[in-house]
């Protein structure tokens, strides 16, 4: 997939809201993922991350439908959500872990439909343990479960 036009859009947004931010692209397995850098980057940052979260949406809203099957854009800051990834699917296998010891249903959550996904992935890696979103809003639970 051309990165550019995301690349185009990224950059027209950061300008409007007024941030000197430079685009830095990676290619990954689950598709490209844009890395917003600079200083003022760390505007996107504040107040958990919540407007990383709406530009996430917005891009994924204009982009997300053109790529290959099961391949996403993933719109960063200074490597934030990267971080929060690995914290996400490491907590979720954590869980899954606990879940199959104790046979008892463990909840992650509210989380947003990306971060759901993050926990499905992670959770499908660990045999014998199963995941189920909860709930009927935009953020839902994550149940996790051993596989009876």
């Amino acid at each position: 997939m051309p990165t550019a036009p995301i690349v185009d859009f990224l950059k027209s947004v950061v300008t409007a809201l007024g941030i000197n931010a430079t685009v830095e692209v990676e290619d990954t397995a689950d598709g490209p993922r844009f890395n917003l850098a600079g200083e003022e980057a760390e505007l996107l940052v504040r107040h958990r991350g919540e407007p990383l979260k709406a530009l996430q949406q917005v891009v994924d809203s204009c982009y997300g439908r053109s790529l290959d099957g099961e391949k996403r854009v993933f719109v960063d800051a200074l490597e934030y959500r990267k971080g929060k990834d690995i914290e996400l699917r490491n907590m979720a296998k954590f869980l899954a872990g606990k879940a199959k010891e104790s046979g008892l249903d463990q909840q992650l959550g509210p989380l947003n439909p990306y971060e759901r996904r993050i926990v499905h992935m992670a959770v499908a890696e660990v045999p014998g343990a199963t995941t189920e979103s909860v709930g009927d809003a935009f953020s839902k639970t994550v149940m996790i479960s051993a596989r009876k």
